[in-house]
């Protein structure tokens, strides 16, 4: 009776799921520059760990992206991608690429780096965290890890989610979980443009704070993927190191992607091509495409 009882609650939930507009989710006073029709929030990395560290409390504040060449250029092809990352509640430069195109004063807002200074700055305020991806047992040796290097850490849940689009029960007991949790942010490292697709459509009914999406955090700080060096780190050059680290995996992504973006960032630096930004307007049209079965 048990057991019928929470598949008829599951399926309640399910049957009500409803995202709520993305308008409603008021972003930061924080300036954006355009890079091939996504606005990139102009901001330090400081200034991104305070915001996330202070959205403590609340929920339903949105989703923050990190911006990357990759990311970006699959953007240029897909205006429903595009319009995701300008919906977004921060779109950061994640990528050295973004930061050179970007106004004086902007720093690299790298996802790895800021989800240890933020697991690390909210362990005074009492800031929680959830894990949602990775590979069967990588969120768990996720939580372990950074439990371990950051005393007191709080990490309330965990979730490795199939490869494949959520069932309407899957998505009923992932909000109900995050109901019952109330995690004030919630990682996700599920690869672009997956993850930014999963966070336009759940943040607006997870009763969290904020989504952010860290792709290779998860696999760089469980120990599963090496991470490249920071010196390449700041030249631009990680991209040359985790293909070679992931040739077969990662070469269709950077051989095709990366060339690409370059091409289309000359053209708007020369004013060969326009490429608009919309970010009000696509906010809404973002709200509209977001329903269920759409992940």
């Amino acid at each position: 009776m048990n057991e019928a009882n929470n598949a008829f609650h599951l399926l309640t939930l399910a049957s009500s799921f409803r995202p709520s507009s993305v308008a409603q989710m008021p972003p930061p006073a924080v300036p954006r520059y355009n890079v091939l029709g996504v606005g990139v929030s102009a901001l330090t990395f400081e200034q991104a760990r305070k915001l996330v560290v202070s959205v403590r409390g609340q929920t339903r504040l949105g989703y923050i992206c990190l911006g990357t060449a990759h990311g970006l250029t699959e953007a240029r092809s897909d205006d429903a991608l595009r319009r995701i990352y300008n919906a977004s509640w921060l779109t950061t430069p994640d990528g050295m690429p973004l930061v050179w195109l970007g106004p004086a004063g902007v720093e690299r807002v790298y996802g790895p780096d800021l989800m240890l200074a933020v697991c690390d700055a909210g362990r005074a305020i009492g800031l929680t965290h959830y894990f949602y991806g990775g590979a069967p047992g990588v969120a768990e040796t996720l939580r372990e890890r950074l439990t371990a290097r950051f005393p007191g850490l709080q990490v309330v849940g965990t979730t490795t989610p199939p490869f494949r689009p959520l069932e309407l029960d899957e998505k009923a007991a992932l909000r109900a979980e995050v109901a019952r949790l109330r995690p004030d942010v919630i990682w996700v490292g599920i690869s672009t443009p997956k993850q930014e697709r999963f966070m336009a459509e759940f943040a607006p009914i997870l009763d969290a704070g904020v989504l952010i999406g860290v792709g290779a955090a998860f696999d760089f700080h469980s120990g599963r993927v090496r991470q490249a060096p920071r010196w390449i780190q700041r030249s631009g050059g990680e991209w040359l190191f985790r293909l070679c680290t992931e040739p077969r995996r990662l070469g269709p992504r950077y051989l095709k992607t990366n060339p690409l973006f370059v091409l289309h960032t000359l053209a708007q630096r020369t004013g060969l091509k326009k490429y608009p930004l919309e970010q009000g307007a696509a906010r809404e049209r973002a709200a509209k495409e977001q329903g269920p079965g759409n992940q």
